[in-house]
């Protein structure tokens, strides 16, 4: 049990776009009355109005408290400056808990932060692990936060488990589920009501997206990536919400993005949704996205060699997909060769009013 403090807010902590549908479960799920204030802080990795802004709206949340206003530079570079902004923030605005999502440069910052000044922190995602991928900088970062963390919430028992034998006090450990696939089951109706981009009719396109480094640096995977996109897209359109990263990546390299593929800017929240649950597919580096098309049964191609969620892989409409098999597993999925997703126990739009329970217990 965490002791008593007597601050009362709950700071929830968002450094880039993937953070805020999580903590949104959780906002949410926070009753009126709750001993614990949330207030919202955003570090600044992700700052403009496409990949931060126009997502706050759509999620529900209010505009944040506190802005650290961090980005830019180095991954050292990014998290010792976001380290210093949030220490400053919290002597002068102590929160009685800290709760971090994820696995980006800000959390670890944040978490460290507070920590270093005696804050208890709670993870978000906790208990994903990649061991094929060690040196990966969202692995050292996710471990480093479980390392310091006071309360843990995995997203499904097998990380709960692992973290007990990592040696985490079980009353530390709960598994509440996962956080991304509250918030996409609340928005759905509301993203399925969004219009798809012009030209695309629902059922009869795939969607992509590519932002991971080892996918998008360098010329030659990249390039790989390309042509297995292109072989792709003479089966099925793609649509393409491409990725600052991934743009600039494209230039830089000479690339060009080929025939049958529409690339769009990134998208809001609902509309992103609601690209993905009329779509016949979805390729994708990014873990919250195969989170997403499992609970929405959608097939998805995983653009990497492994992944910290391979819970997504044994629920079957998951797999991982090489770039020069990229047309095959399309032409599988239009010949219905696909498995349907089996249901994950807890990914049932729980996970927010769990991670409230286990605050109820440690703060009683």
């Amino acid at each position: 049990m965490i002791a008593k403090r007597s601050p009362t807010e709950l700071h929830l902590v968002a450094a880039a776009r993937p953070n805020l549908p999580k903590l949104a479960a959780l906002w949410h799920a926070i009753p009126a009355g709750f001993p614990l204030r949330p207030v919202l802080v955003h570090t600044g990795q992700h700052h403009d109005a496409a990949m931060f802004g126009t997502h706050l709206a759509d999620l529900g949340l209010p505009p944040p408290a506190i802005a650290l206003d961090v980005s830019g530079g180095t991954h050292a570079e990014l998290t010792g400056r976001t380290m210093i902004a949030a220490e400053a923030a919290w002597m002068a605005r102590r929160p009685a808990l800290v709760v971090v999502a994820g696995d980006d440069d800000g959390t670890l910052a944040a978490a460290l932060a507070a920590r270093k000044l005696a804050i208890p922190v709670a993870h978000l995602e906790a208990g994903l692990r990649n061991p094929a991928e060690p040196d990966m900088p969202e692995e050292i970062n996710r471990r480093a936060v479980d390392a310091i963390a006071q309360l843990l919430w995995a997203p499904d028992e097998a990380s709960a488990a692992l973290l007990r034998a990592e040696g985490h006090d079980t009353a530390q450990v709960r598994a509440v589920g996962n956080a991304m696939v509250d918030t996409a089951l609340r928005s759905l109706s509301a993203a399925r009501d969004r219009p798809l981009p012009a030209g695309l009719t629902p059922g009869g396109y795939g969607v992509i997206t590519l932002h991971r480094a080892a996918n998008v640096d360098g010329h030659d995977a990249f390039g790989a990536l390309l042509a297995g996109v292109g072989k792709a897209a003479r089966l099925l359109p793609l649509a393409w919400p491409m990725h600052p990263r991934a743009r600039m990546r494209l230039a830089e390299h000479g690339l060009a993005v080929p025939p049958g593929v529409q690339v769009l800017p990134p998208l809001p929240y609902l509309d992103f949704l609601g690209l993905l649950a009329r779509a016949r597919l979805v390729a994708s580096d990014s873990g919250g996205v195969q989170e997403e098309a499992t609970a929405l049964d959608l097939p998805c191609l995983t653009l990497r060699p492994s992944t910290e969620r391979p819970v997504t892989l044994e629920a079957g409409s998951s797999r991982l997909v090489a770039a020069a098999d990229l047309p095959g597993a399309v032409a599988a999925v239009l010949a219905g060769d696909w498995p349907r997703a089996r249901p994950i126990p807890l990914w049932d739009g729980g996970a927010g009013a769990r991670m409230v329970a286990h605050l109820r217990e440690q703060f009683a």
